[in-house]
């Protein structure tokens, strides 16, 4: 991979336009359909009984059993549950809504009523969260979110200087923001591995930033420092590529598989995780350097202050 790019010499910044407007397209589009969930089914991203409440029954039929035969039982007995096929063949994964502050009545009803109409029955797993539960859940994963941000703030602000801190969080962000809107527009069901996912992202789209700033921060420091600060940048991106491409592309064949043979357990985890460390990559080229270059156009650091400050050579 390295020899690969052994002479690579892209000019990353001069796309920078072309990146911000594709983000900006997917951010606009991500809001757009959060908008039309929102006001349709009234919540933007699709709850799992994790954090919206409810109860969920995995079951496992002897006989083979259809979805639209199952609706009409559960309808009488429970409406508003949904049937998802799952695991194996005659498997399925039904969830039940929220009724209050109790949810076991969902796992007292359903089975009895499937044994009645189907015959035997096997019951591989009952969880029940409460309303209140679930929405202390979503406060707390929200909390963890915002608090991986601070912390990346303080790292990177203590490592390098502020100016690269807030250039990693806008490309963190940028991240978070877009795969949110990837799960809201494809309606992945939102629980705990979600969140846990997310989180992983974070940290991977981090790693993968510093790994371009502290390139920068060598080439400031070496006899690059006459250079101008866009081509610094540029080569800078272009001496770290080997390595984020070799990252990514081995990071992508695991997730690739899990995608496809880890079954549906893993699955949506797995897919996050593709779209996050896509655009974690993608970040880390189109968007950290680019708002590093913006951020050190508004406030200069010291190294373009004494390049000013510094007087001219006299001349005889």
């Amino acid at each position: 991979m390295k020899r690969f790019f052994a002479n690579a010499n892209y000019d990353f910044l001069g796309l920078r336009r072309r990146a911000f407007a594709f983000s900006g397209a997917w951010i606009a589009a991500g809001l757009l359909l959060a908008l039309v969930w929102q006001f349709s089914s009234g919540s933007w991203l699709n709850y799992g009984v994790d954090f919206a409440g409810g109860t969920l029954i995995q079951v496992q039929f002897s006989q083979p059993v259809s979805e639209g035969e199952l609706r009409p039982v559960l309808d009488a007995v429970f409406p508003g549950t949904t049937i998802t096929a799952f695991g194996g063949q005659n498997e399925f994964l039904i969830r039940a809504p929220v009724t209050g502050e109790a949810t076991s009545d969902a796992a007292e009803v359903i089975p009895p009523a499937l044994t009645e109409r189907f015959g035997e029955i096997e019951i591989d797993r009952i969880e029940a969260v409460g309303a209140k539960v679930g929405g202390e859940l979503q406060g707390r994963a929200a909390l963890a979110i915002m608090l991986s941000f601070a912390a990346t703030l303080v790292y990177l602000a203590f490592r390098f200087e502020w100016r690269f801190g807030l250039a990693a969080v806008i490309a963190t962000a940028h991240d978070i923001v877009l795969t949110l809107g990837f799960i809201a527009a494809t309606r992945i069901e939102v629980a705990l591995p979600t969140v846990a996912a997310v989180l992983t992202i974070v940290g991977y789209s981090l790693n993968d930033t510093i790994v371009v700033f502290d390139r920068i921060r060598e080439n400031l420091h070496s006899s690059a420092r006459r250079e101008d600060f866009t081509t610094i940048l540029n080569r800078s991106i272009n001496e770290t590529l080997p390595r984020t491409v070799l990252t990514t592309t081995t990071t992508l064949v695991t997730l690739v598989a899990l995608a496809l043979f880890g079954g549906v357990i893993i699955r949506d985890f797995a897919v996050i995780m593709i779209v996050g460390i896509v655009l974690g990559t993608y970040s880390s080229i189109f968007v950290a350097a680019p708002a590093l270059l913006l951020i050190e156009q508004r406030w200069p650091g010291e190294r373009k202050k004494a390049r000013v400050q510094r007087p001219a050579r006299a001349t005889v």
